[in-house]
């Protein structure tokens, strides 16, 4: 299986129409097939390398199962050369093992954590992100197992069903919050195009433009280029997630 493929640009255009803005002119690059679901069960993998990609802050680690199969994984901080992982509910609780949370102990730190079992990890997976198990519920009258407790980079505290599974250990490359970039060609390669003020564009490309000399933003509240609100909370309200968050990443209990 070939693990990489060109990755095609699009710049932010669908038939000729920007619909992002601010993207464009990156490198020529290839995409990685990154295994977040770590579904080879009871199959010990060996790390051959610890490898740069240019899709994802963090560093990856090329896997190569006893089978001969080779996987990309998200590569944890401390994951070296010659370890061994695996993926199942009696790993032991080592860096770059994946178990069902209800398998994890209270206290354990992981990454690439499942929202929606065998879907495949969707959360905490950037360069030095790394998330907490706090606590398991009781079980169910009904007798299923209850939440497990995570908390999230954000200091979110969410209720996770026990069966959606998570790698021990934090991601590596945590000297990335911290990395200047130096030259803004550099971004420019990354496919980043410059961002222009609202304020300082004319008033029909922008609902903070045009005015004499340096003007404010002049409205009730700063918006959008489409009019929206630019500040305030945005999160839908009545969420389906809501019931499972038990402290917001601000203000305390959710509700």
């Amino acid at each position: 299986m070939n693990l990489k493929s060109i990755l095609p640009k699009n710049s932010g255009r669908s038939k000729g129409t920007v619909t992002v803005r601010h993207q464009g002119g990156r490198q020529k690059r290839f995409l990685r097939e990154i295994d977040f679901k770590r579904d080879k069960k009871d199959v010990w993998g060996k790390v051959e390398s610890i490898e740069y990609d240019p899709n994802r802050s963090c560093e990856i680690a090329l896997v190569i199962y006893e089978d001969g199969e080779r996987r990309y994984i998200l590569a944890p901080d401390g994951l070296a050369v010659g370890a061994k992982v695996i993926s199942s509910a009696q790993a032991p609780i080592e860096k770059g093992n994946v178990l069902p949370l209800g398998k994890i102990p209270v206290g354990t730190q992981i990454h690439n954590l499942e929202i929606t079992p065998g879907k495949g990890g969707q959360m905490v997976k950037s360069a030095g992100s790394v998330a907490t198990l706090q606590g398991k519920e009781e079980n169910l009258p009904s007798g299923k197992a209850g939440y497990v407790l995570v908390k999230l980079p954000s200091g979110e505290i969410r209720r996770f069903k026990p069966a959606c599974l998570a790698t021990i250990g934090q991601l590596g490359r945590i000297e990335k919050k911290t990395e200047r970039l130096g030259l803004a060609g550099r971004k420019r390669r990354m496919g980043i195009r410059p961002t222009v003020r609202g304020v300082a564009m004319h008033p029909n490309a922008h609902p903070h433009g045009g005015g004499e000399g340096r003007s404010s933003v002049g409205l009730k509240y700063p918006k959008t280029p489409w009019g929206k609100p630019a500040v305030g909370k945005t999160r839908r309200k009545r969420k389906y997630s809501d019931h499972l968050i038990v402290e917001g990443r601000k203000l305390g209990p959710h509700h």
